[in-house]
């Protein structure tokens, strides 16, 4: 049966490559991108409905999903794949760090905007890592900067506790949430920008997020963790089992949209 999916950041990396896998599935695929160039060529070789939207602005996160909502009533799987890890400038005007605001809270904004088209049928597949580390509440709220690894790994840390807590809290009554790391080291722009390798082979990313997407395997998965590198549910980092820590983080992205 043909999906309709959401992709952002599809443009590059494993978002690219996991657009043009299930677009060769027969599925209905719409691309997000920061770059309008890229998004539209991508469009074009997809045949493909695209959207731009800078993610580390939270107006136009609210935009993009006001654009996806006034051409579709329904979506059936949403991957916030789109992730930054090393950049020029890591603090925003508003003094926030962009890994935060697009790793955590932009795709964080844009589930509960869809949470309406998704229904109790559909996924949402979040983009984790391998790398988690403890999150400082200070940081996400830019109030303490932190050097590239560190709010890189906080980041992912932060977007698998508001999946599991945000899966929690949906029950039955919404889409399945569920986050996964696609493996380390793969062969991405951000691999090799962040830590000068080659990376892995890409694929072994992309058959991971098709089969989060549509799979029966994670068809009870909300709520759970994936790690691709022991190829199985895992658990992640500690404070992720802690459901007063993870109150705490989507306590704090909730004061960030708000």
């Amino acid at each position: 049966m043909m999906k309709k999916i959401l992709i952002t950041g599809s443009t590059d990396g494993i978002g690219l490559e996991t657009a043009r896998m299930l677009a060769d599935m027969g599925h209905q695929v719409l691309i997000h991108g920061r770059n309008p160039a890229k998004v539209e060529k991508l469009a074009a070789e997809l045949g493909a409905e695209s959207y731009v939207a800078d993610l580390s602005d939270l107006t136009e996160v609210e935009a993009l999903a006001t654009a996806v909502a006034e051409k579709h009533e329904t979506l059936d799987v949403l991957i916030n794949n789109a992730g930054v890890f090393k950049v020029a400038e890591p603090v925003l005007g508003n003094g926030l760090d962009v890994r935060f605001v697009v790793n955590t809270v932009a795709p964080y904004l844009l589930t509960r905007k869809l949470l309406p088209m998704l229904g109790t049928s559909g996924r949402v597949v979040n983009l984790s890592s391998a790398a988690q580390a403890p999150v400082d509440l200070n940081a996400l709220m830019g109030k303490t900067q932190l050097d590239d690894m560190g709010a890189y790994a906080q980041s992912k840390l932060a977007i698998t506790m508001w999946s599991m807590e945000m899966a929690k809290e949906l029950g039955t009554n919404g889409p399945a949430v569920i986050a996964v790391n696609p493996g380390s080291l793969l062969a991405s722009k951000m691999v090799r920008e962040g830590f000068g390798v080659t990376g892995s082979d890409l694929g072994i990313g992309v058959d991971i997020l098709c089969r989060a997407a549509l799979s029966d395997e994670f068809a009870d998965a909300s709520g759970k963790y994936y790690d691709n590198d022991s190829k199985r549910f895992a658990n992640p980092q500690a404070d992720a089992l802690n459901p007063a820590m993870r109150k705490e983080v989507v306590r704090s992205i909730e004061s960030l949209i708000h």
